[in-house]
């Protein structure tokens, strides 16, 4: 990413709406599929700390593991969640042994320019254990492709058969996929697709939102999850998650 939306991101993750309802999500996926929990859990593309730093919290006996391509988010990283081991390397590449994580989870870094799909997902495969989870947040609907996404040097969005099959094809196998962030995708379209021509080539979502607005799409975001929790599936969202299981 640009170096100053690393600064961006650590100023507000820990707050803003959509890394709560994030962060939400990933934990409730792994409470479901934990993997082994004698094994150590990755967050692969960790970014600033924000994720690992929830993991921390919920999984306190649990060691975490993180790595992040970048220097700088890295040293964020380890200076937000001092008891996880962060390393600098690329998921393409990742500095571990075989079968070292009983799971893993990675937010919306497979879909980065840098980044070969198969090598990465080849490379997760491999550092998981047998029965190993994989949990993986990416974007969704290549229409959506907006400034944001040139911003953070994203190249790809997702559909829900096309990220089955990438799955597959790497040799997993998908337990769950699913769109969220649904009932908010209208204004979405909105801002990346109307107001986003006005914005600028270089406009950014990840910004603070005064407390009334932010409170309102929290509160969508948990209403959403709510509805997931007794079955609804939504057809689309602006982000799709997956759990997937290492045969």
């Amino acid at each position: 990413m640009e170096p100053d939306e690393y600064e961006r991101m650590d100023r507000v993750e820990d707050a803003m709406w959509w890394y709560r309802a994030l962060h939400h999500r990933v934990l409730a996926a792994l409470r479901r599929n934990p993997g082994d929990p004698g094994l150590p859990l990755l967050d692969a593309g960790c970014g600033t700390g924000g994720l690992l730093r929830r993991l921390a919290d919920a999984f306190p006996t649990r060691q975490l593991v993180g790595v992040d391509v970048a220097a700088e988010a890295a040293r964020r990283a380890r200076r937000k969640v001092p008891g996880a081991a962060v390393a600098v390397g690329s998921i393409d590449a990742l500095p571990f042994g075989d079968g070292r994580f009983g799971a893993a989870v990675s937010c919306d870094v497979l879909c980065h320019r840098l980044v070969e799909e198969a090598a990465a997902l080849a490379e997760l495969r491999r550092v998981l254990a047998p029965g190993g989870v994989l949990v993986l947040n990416l974007p969704a609907h290549r229409w959506l492709l907006s400034a944001h996404d040139r911003r953070v040097h994203n190249a790809r969005r997702y559909d829900r058969a096309g990220l089955r099959g990438l799955l597959e094809g790497a040799g997993f196998r998908p337990i769950a996929l699913g769109y969220w962030n649904s009932l908010l995708l209208p204004l979405m379209v909105v801002q990346r697709k109307v107001l986003g021509r006005f914005r600028g080539a270089e406009a950014s979502d990840v910004a603070p939102f005064s407390p009334p607005i932010d409170a309102i799409f929290r509160a969508v975001t948990e209403t959403e999850a709510a509805l997931a929790r007794l079955g609804v599936r939504f057809p689309a969202g602006g982000s799709l998650l997956a759990i997937a299981r290492r045969p």
